[in-house]
């Protein structure tokens, strides 16, 4: 992103954040960045999710970089948690070039702890029975996306590592390597660990998950 357009973005994003207010958080994400460990370039309230600039990505973002450019759609009004437990109504809305691929993430996060509390207590009191919706979590540290990643390619085979077989460890993979966990530094000695295999192994592993072979014991 050139220094003449993160100007602009860096107006709108302190105009929002003084529209908004504190409990609004507002980011940019530079989706071209070059060291894709440090893509937030502009940020007001960070203080809603404890991140500032120079910051990695979240899992949203880093699903972006992972993703066809020209296929990302804005998603909106959506419920995310940060890793003090506060959560937060979001916005996530690209930003695209003349070509239509996707250069820039605009985040919108609005703290709701307090509301949703409040909202909770009064529908308690009137309806019970009210349905439960599972945040999903903001990452701030490149580690924890990758922690994050490994705990669900283990819960999408529903059992521990030492107990699956060569085909359930490989499809494990095959979904770390969709999701982008081989882009984190240094990722793979902590898949290897995860999941009790050598360097070789992993490697082998990933070459059936690429193809989309499946192999017996």
């Amino acid at each position: 992103m050139n220094s003449n357009a993160l100007k602009i973005y860096e107006h709108l994003i302190k105009g929002l954040a003084e529209h908004f207010g504190p409990s609004t958080e507002i980011v940019l994400h530079d989706l071209c960045a070059k060291d894709k460990k440090h893509t937030i370039v502009a940020i007001e309230n960070g203080h809603i999710t404890g991140r500032s600039i120079g910051d990695g990505p979240s899992r949203i973002v880093r699903d972006a970089l992972n993703s066809d450019p020209s296929a990302l759609e804005d998603r909106l009004c959506y419920l995310t948690r940060t890793e003090d437990g506060k959560i937060l109504k979001s916005s996530t809305i690209y930003i695209h070039d003349k070509e239509g691929r996707a250069i820039a993430l605009l985040g919108i996060n609005t703290d709701i702890t307090l509301t949703m509390a409040m909202e909770k207590m009064l529908h308690d009191f009137h309806a019970p029975d009210i349905p439960d919706q599972e945040p999903e979590q903001i990452t701030t540290h490149v580690a924890d996306i990758l922690d994050d990643l490994i705990r669900q390619s283990i819960e999408l085979i529903g059992k521990p590592a030492s107990l699956m077989s060569k085909d359930e460890k490989v499809k494990a993979i095959r979904f770390l390597n969709d999701s982008g966990a081989f882009l984190v530094t240094k990722s793979g000695p902590k898949v290897c660990a995860a999941f009790g295999i050598s360097k070789y192994t992993l490697y082998s592993y990933l070459d059936e998950a690429k193809s989309g072979e499946q192999s017996s014991d």
